[in-house]
């Protein structure tokens, strides 16, 4: 039960061949024969057994024969029935090799999978690679050389295209997967494997679209938290959705959403086909950046320039030597040489002097990596400069690069520098944008980390009141809010609005002017109209009462004249925000398809669509998550003091940033939202203008299902008595938790961490303990037991200190109905009932996902936890697959 379900497909001992007749090779297809040449090629780690659906007797030889995985490269209906044999040999996995399967035979061949309880990649897929085992299960050429990157590819002639680029670069790899158009295993699954495959230390993905953005989001971010991940997606969308009923639905695309989601999910997306490969060569090298300062080593100062104009168009850091490295390294180069900003070694640099200069970067702490520019110079051995860099190469903890430009005199130096595993590229901007690329794997890392709960520490919003207004606007089979209707639903979650009064006509609308004080702005109100300053139904600045009339009377005829069937349903007053140097800004929100809503941020006013400044996220929002976003937006420049205007107050704004995330996690009727503009200045945020589409909530939409990414579930929070006196919590596990969990396993007793871990292992290596401690809420759960304890400290203050003294945990197994549990306790915690309420908790959690049976694997000779078990109702079986457990389980 430790190995992930798609072991029998990736990791088979044993597989079933079914490829037609292998003693007529002239019978079988010529894809058929390709794949049986790919598996017989080289050494196979396991034992491949070639079957013919055909053959006389072959029934009653399969009743002696069992394997892991079946490969099958035959016709459609002859598949199928492969595909029934595979099941009644207990295949696990199966993979159907080829093209050309209509719809209708792959949904059938998938129903005789899911029959058999097998895991299906294919049809239409060219297959699998893993070299380390000698399995070449595909038809996308030889076998490629081991290495430690992973490639995972929707396109099979894309496949085959990078395995041909790799075979010429040294690039090698720990798995290839090239999935097609119509299989049961996909993207999501396949990640996930990744995620935890030890072969695997970086992972490639190119990708043409997804069908469940909750699980591939999981998937990205389990494997992004674990190892780099670069995604190449094809079909990018520039141009919004033209038939929006609000600003934010017409600006934002959905590969701007798209974007949001592989930051959030701690990804890093690449635009080309070169930059992939770029970012490919990279990965293979295992560097694993942490910053944006790129110090560039050069030759030359032209192609040094070229390299640093590059580093600020990209916005990365040119990265500058301390003034003591400086001055250390100035002495050991040739005279000419500039050390200012640049590394500018001069044309007279030998050998000698690229090794001094890149070894003083290596070891700068205010450099993050070094890029070294080499131009041919006479009496200069390009391929000498290239063994210096290859002599660092193991010495260097930080991204080296080169940019060896040239051709004919530099083909040896090449050659040295791929030997060495050093990425090597033709041009200075490819290889600041392959650095720039994989360092913002370390800015992405910071934003998966973030696991906010649906709603803030702020203040508590009327829930209820929002939903209830919400229930009679389509109860009137309405979905576009009036202003006031909008207005009063961000008022619900305490947004600052200015206060709006309706007027129905010109005297009302003179005398409510009056009462709010001048100046005013009226704006017609029609829940037809979206735009209203395009039909003439916005007024700003109106000073009196004579103005106010004659607008209202000149806005009616207007909008009339302009949208005849438009229903008015009078005009709205309201004064005018004190302006004090504000800035005009929008806060949006959008429904994409698949990733559901999305906030936007940006410059607001009625030029929104011409300015086009957008930044997007992903809710749940926290405080950092919020600050990341306005920091996106090319409008953030202008939020500081800017041209005698006072900083905006940051705080303000923040917060309402936060209060959306808040309505879009627990209203999920909302489809899209304009706050534009929305005023914000030294003395805080007002939204002046606000537009809400909301449509029916989907059936689906219980317990946050609406939210491509499932907030951190707070409600699972409670505090219980300890037996003996005092209390402790009982809560989810929350990446902030990883010291304290490491601080618990470390203190447990040998025997203690040899019955949970069944390893001698004294601490939890950093990959398993930040896979512990960030999961994804959706397919699994971990509850800590925190006890806090209140000490003196030397000065008499009262310093209270937290504690994690027990974890129980689930995930959900590929069933999705039932799923596998682990329990731990501190030893000095045990008999206090701990235990047991940890159980129950995760039982409890479990059921209310709606999951059917929990089961465990609990050592044999581990009586005190057996005993628990039983206590609390689990069922002891034997293991089959190994004596030395027992396997225990409950029904929820």
């Amino acid at each position: 039960m430790d190995k992930h379900y798609l072991t029998p497909l990736f990791q088979p001992e044993t597989i079933a061949v079914f490829a037609g007749n292998s003693d007529s090779p002239e019978l079988q297809t010529t894809q058929a024969r390709a794949l049986v040449a790919a598996l017989t090629q080289q050494r196979f780690n396991g034992q491949l057994v070639f079957l013919d659906i055909h053959t006389t007797g072959t029934l009653a030889d399969l009743a002696q024969t069992r394997a892991d995985l079946a490969i099958i490269v035959l016709p459609p209906d002859e598949a199928l029935e492969a595909l029934e044999l595979a099941g009644r040999i207990k295949c696990r996995a199966a993979l159907v090799v080829g093209s050309g399967t209509p719809a209708d035979k792959a949904l059938e061949m998938h129903r005789v999978a899911r029959r058999h309880g097998m895991h299906l990649l294919g049809p239409n897929s060219m297959g699998f690679q893993r070299p380390r085992s000698g399995l070449n299960a595909s038809i996308a050429g030889p076998l490629t050389s081991v290495g430690p990157l992973a490639l995972v590819s929707q396109s099979g002639a894309l496949t085959a295209s990078i395995l041909d680029w790799a075979s010429l670069n040294a690039v090698g790899f720990s798995t290839v997967v090239s999935l097609g158009p119509n299989t049961s295993v996909n993207l999501s699954q396949v990640l996930d494997y990744l995620a935890s495959d030890a072969q695997t230390h970086s992972i490639v993905v190119y990708m043409e679209g997804i069908y469940n953005a909750r699980r591939f989001m999981s998937a990205l971010r389990a494997a992004a938290n674990a190892k780099p991940v670069v995604v190449l997606k094809a079909g990018r969308k520039t141009a919004g959705n033209q038939a929006a009923q609000t600003h934010s639905g017409t600006i934002v695309g959905s590969d701007d959403v798209f974007d949001a989601a592989l930051r959030r999910a701690g990804a890093v997306r690449v635009r080309s086909f070169v930059e992939l490969f770029s970012a490919a060569k990279c990965l293979a090298s295992r560097y694993r950046p942490v910053g944006k300062r790129l110090a560039i080593v050069s030759n030359g100062g032209g192609p040094g320039v070229l390299a640093a104009d590059w580093i600020s168009e990209i916005k990365l850091e040119l990265g500058r030597l301390a003034p003591d490295a400086v001055k250390a390294l100035q002495p050991q180069l040739a005279p000419l040489a500039s050390l200012c900003d640049l590394i500018d070694l001069s044309e007279e640099a030998t050998p000698a002097h690229y090794q001094a200069a890149i070894d003083a970067a290596g070891h700068d702490r205010t450099i993050d990596g070094v890029l070294v520019v080499h131009s041919p110079k006479a009496g200069t051995d390009a391929a000498d400069v290239a063994r210096a860099m290859a002599s660092l190469k193991g010495k260097m903890s930080k991204p080296l690069l080169c940019c060896w430009m040239g051709d004919a005199s530099v083909i040896e130096a090449r050659e040295v520098l791929a030997a060495a595993a050093i990425p090597s590229f033709r041009t200075p901007e490819a290889a600041v944008g392959a650095f720039g690329n994989i360092a913002s794997f370390y800015e992405n890392q910071q934003l998966l980390q973030q696991t906010p709960p649906p709603l803030s520490t702020l203040a508590k919003p009327d829930i209820e009141g929002a939903r209830l207004l919400i229930e009679n606007v389509l109860t009137e089979r309405r979905k576009v809010l009036t202003e006031m209707e909008s207005k009063a639903l961000l008022s619900a979650f305490h947004i600052p609005v200015t206060q709006t009064i309706l007027a129905r006509s010109a005297n009302e609308a003179m005398m409510i002017a009056t009462q709010l004080g001048y100046p005013v702005a009226l704006k017609i109100d029609s829940p037809d109209i979206s735009h209203k300053s395009d039909v003439n139904g916005v007024a700003l600045n109106v000073l009196n009462a004579v103005g106010v009339r004659d607008v209202y009377n000149t806005m009616i005829q207007a909008v009339a004249k302009a949208q005849p069937s438009a229903r008015i349903n009078g005009v709205t007053i309201q004064k005018m925000a004190p302006n004090k140097r504000g800035r005009e800004l929008y806060i949006g929100l959008v429904t994409d398809d698949p990733f559901g809503p999305v906030i936007a941020f940006g410059a607001g006013g009625t030029m929104i669509e011409l300015i086009n400044d957008r930044a997007m996220e992903l809710p749940p929002l926290n405080q950092f998550l919020a600050r990341r976003l306005i920091e996106r937006s090319r409008v953030a420049e202008t939020l500081g003091e800017w041209r005698g205007a006072s900083a905006v107050d940051m705080d303000a704004l923040e917060h309402v940033l936060l209060r959306v995330s808040e309505m879009v996690c627990e209203l999920p009727q909302l489809r899209e939202m304009d706050i534009n503009p929305i005023i914000v200045d030294a003395s805080g945020a007002v939204a002046v203008d606000a537009r809400i589409v909301i449509d029916n909530a989907p059936a689906t939409a219980r317990n946050y299902a609406h939210l491509a990414i499932l907030p951190y579930p707070a409600r699972y929070e409670q505090v219980w008595p300890l037996r003996g006196g005092g209390e402790y919590t009982i809560r989810p596990i929350h990446p902030d938790d990883a010291q304290m969990v490491q601080t618990l396993v470390k203190e447990l007793s040998p025997e203690s961490r040899y019955f949970r871990f069944v390893s001698s292992l004294k601490e939890l290596p950093p990959s398993m303990l930040s896979r512990l401690t960030l999961i994804d809420y959706d397919r699994e759960m971990a509850l800590v037991a925190i006890h806090r304890t209140r000490k003196n400290s030397a000065d008499g203050e009262t310093v209270e200190t937290e504690r994690i003294v027990g974890v129980s945990r689930y995930i959900t197994n590929p069933d999705k109905s039932s799923c596998e549990f682990s329990l731990l306790v501190a030893d000095d915690f045990n008999g206090k009932g701990l235990g047991s309420r940890l159980m129950l908790s995760i039982m409890e959690e479990a059921r209310d996902k709606g999951l059917t049976e929990i089961e465990g694997l609990v050592l044999a000779n581990n009586p005190g936890m057996l005993k628990l078990m039983k206590g609390l109702g689990y069922e002891v079986k034997t293991f089959a697959e190994d004596p030395d457990f027992k396997l225990v389980t409950h029904t929820l």
